[in-house]
């Protein structure tokens, strides 16, 4: 299968598992060219193998922690020296942990902050001149539901996804002259293996698996935003309703949505 993804060459970051895994077999079954960045090497090389045997196309794969701000410069400048180009960046790295402030350690704090926002951030970065020299590109930031509603024994994972979307939108206006399109995608909870950091007692799965998203799903809503270039895209759909509920009523969604949103 071929379409308008054919010989794009797409950077997915968190790309080793979950919705990251899901974008990079996707796009490789329209004749993109996947460009796969995680820490672990042995999933990146079994999912590159997969994803070239299945599909007879190039794969490449790079092991990368992108809160290293010094590697993640080097890395790119790598991709651009083998695949020659960049068209899409999926900014997907990203982490949970779900406490209340009072628990949560200050390590834990940065380090959210460090991957969720600034790795994103430091990725884009490097990636933009070269999208500018070409006067073409996207970039797509997996945000979340939490940058638009923050909820309880969440608060930095929140604070992290807020500062996504302020990046990304104030980004979308520097750029609106170019044709570089920037795009959010805000999904809710996803049944991947975030909550194995993210919700260690279970309880949150417990209560909320049957509302999670299937990480097949949210992927083909990225993949799709590849060609459409929508501005914002929240997940589940319906879900539209929340944020423009919270900013009507803030106080009224906090006390109603409150207490059922403290099940984590």
């Amino acid at each position: 299968m071929t379409g308008r993804l054919q010989e794009k060459v797409i950077v997915i970051t968190g790309a080793s598992s979950g919705i990251g895994e899901q974008v990079a077999m996707q796009i490789a079954a329209e004749g993109a060219i996947p460009v796969l960045i995680a820490r672990t090497e042995e999933k990146l090389r079994v999912l590159a193998g997969k994803i070239k045997t299945t599909y007879n196309t190039p794969c490449y794969y790079y092991v990368l922690d992108v809160s290293k701000e010094t590697e993640v410069n080097t890395v790119f400048a790598k991709i651009l020296a083998d695949a020659g180009q960049i068209d899409i960046l999926v900014n997907n790295a990203g982490f949970g942990i779900f406490k209340t402030f009072e628990e949560a350690t200050m390590v834990e704090v940065k380090d959210m902050f460090e991957v969720n926002v600034f790795g994103l951030v430091a990725c884009t970065k490097a990636v933009l001149s070269h999208m500018l020299e070409k006067d073409s590109g996207q970039i797509i930031n997996i945000a979340s539901l939490a940058g638009k509603i923050a909820t309880p024994k969440s608060s930095a994972y929140a604070a992290t996804k807020h500062a996504v979307l302020g990046f990304t939108n104030s980004l979308r206006m520097e750029l609106s002259s170019t044709n570089i399109y920037v795009t959010a995608i805000n999904p809710g909870p996803i049944d991947t293996n975030f909550f194995d950091i993210a919700d260690q007692s279970g309880t949150y799965v417990k209560n909320m698996g049957r509302y999670m998203l299937k990480p097949t799903y949210v992927a083909e809503q990225i993949v799709k935003v590849m060609r459409t270039k929508k501005r914002e895209v929240n997940l589940p759909k319906w879900m539209n309703i929340g944020p423009k509920l919270f900013a009507l009523f803030p106080g009224l969604f906090e006390r109603v949505a409150g207490k059922s949103l403290s099940k984590k």
